[in-house]
């Protein structure tokens, strides 16, 4: 399907990605149509794609709004979009590098999905943003826990749904 013919531009893309999900994307580079977000108010955990879906299915099972999540074919990753509550915090770092689970934080970059794309191998949304909510991004990270080994207690926040 040519995305263009319906007006779908890397730019038109962009711009739904900054006024409705309050992404800061922008198009890098313009000639490839490649759409990025750099880390600042939303950062990013970037996981296996197996351990992302146990992830989804959990949070589900508690009836909490997963907010955005992307996958990238490819290298058989999910990425959670969260928002930037993680501690700096060595001992967690070193316990998610174990997990190979990747924290973007401030200044990192993640790539989104765009109509430049082609084919099933790039980046695609699992749950696209439909608003300005993300999961707190230690919520994501007991999630993870609790679906890599021993059970630990969830975090309770407070729930949240796009409508």
């Amino acid at each position: 399907m040519d995305h263009n013919t319906f007006g779908d531009t890397p730019l038109s893309r962009c711009h739904f990605y900054r006024r409705v999900s309050d992404l800061p994307a922008t198009v890098d580079p313009p000639h490839l149509g490649r759409i990025v977000m750099k880390a600042d108010h939303v950062w990013a955990l970037m996981l296996p794609a197996d351990l992302g879906q146990s992830v989804k299915v959990r949070m589900q099972h508690h009836d909490w709004d997963t907010g955005p999540i992307l996958s990238h074919p490819r290298s058989n990753r999910w990425t959670y979009l969260v928002r930037p509550d993680i501690p700096d915090d060595v001992r967690l770092f070193a316990e998610m590098f174990r997990l190979n689970v990747s924290v973007v934080r401030t200044g990192g970059t993640v790539a989104l999905p765009s109509p430049a794309d082609t084919g099933a191998q790039f980046r695609r949304w699992i749950e696209p943003p439909r608003c300005t909510f993300r999961p707190s991004g230690l919520v994501v990270v007991d999630a993870i826990r609790a679906c890599s080994g021993p059970y630990r207690p969830v975090r309770r926040w407070a729930a949240h749904v796009c409508m």
